[in-house]
């Protein structure tokens, strides 16, 4: 079976956009604000040059040539946040008892309220750079770095599961209708 002799992926870098890749680390400045991530790996190595991202690995195993696409892409996510941003939208969904969902900026909690006719307010935690606006029943959320949020909707998502209930019958809480794309963070 041949061997690869090198892996190599280059992500162009967007006019507008400044990126250094110092001691490991890659970091992204751009129009909506900064992104900073640590890349290490004995074999694969990362560059910033003639205005690309370069990442590469030479005579690379197999798990190594998925880690040179997976750098890439998160590189190349970076560049989109940086840019663009990234939106998420969400839909709150109740049977009988109205559900209401408030963002608590102080404390970064998004508090949702009557759910399944609860006495307690259920909470779902905010992470750092993501904005959440809630209007009627639909929540969307954005922001720069696109795994905070996923997260974010994530958290969202599992804090209005239903546990002790047939899913099936009981379907109320707040679903993720679109996940994380480009555009839409807050300018």
């Amino acid at each position: 079976m041949p061997v690869a002799a090198e892996s190599l992926i280059n992500v162009p870098i967007p006019q507008g956009v400044h990126v250094t890749y110092v001691d490991r680390t890659l970091n992204v400045k751009g129009a909506r604000g900064s992104l900073s991530r640590i890349f290490t790996h004995p074999r694969v190595e990362m560059s910033v040059a003639g205005g690309t991202i370069q990442t590469r690995c030479s005579l690379p195993r197999m798990k190594e040539k998925a880690l040179v696409g997976t750098w890439a892409a998160h590189a190349k996510n970076m560049v989109v946040g940086v840019t663009e941003g990234f939106q998420c939208k969400m839909k709150i969904v109740y049977a009988h008892f109205p559900m209401k969902a408030t963002v608590d900026r102080k404390t970064s909690l998004l508090r949702i309220s009557n759910f399944m006719g609860e006495k307690l307010d259920r909470q779902a935690r905010i992470l750092e750079q993501v904005d959440v606006r809630v209007d009627g029943d639909q929540v969307t959320i954005t922001g720069i770095d696109k795994e905070r949020v996923g997260q974010t909707a994530a958290n969202i998502e599992s804090s209005t599961r239903i546990r002790g209930f047939d899913n099936r019958v009981f379907q109320d809480g707040i679903y993720i209708t679109q996940k994380p794309v480009r555009g839409g963070a807050n300018d």
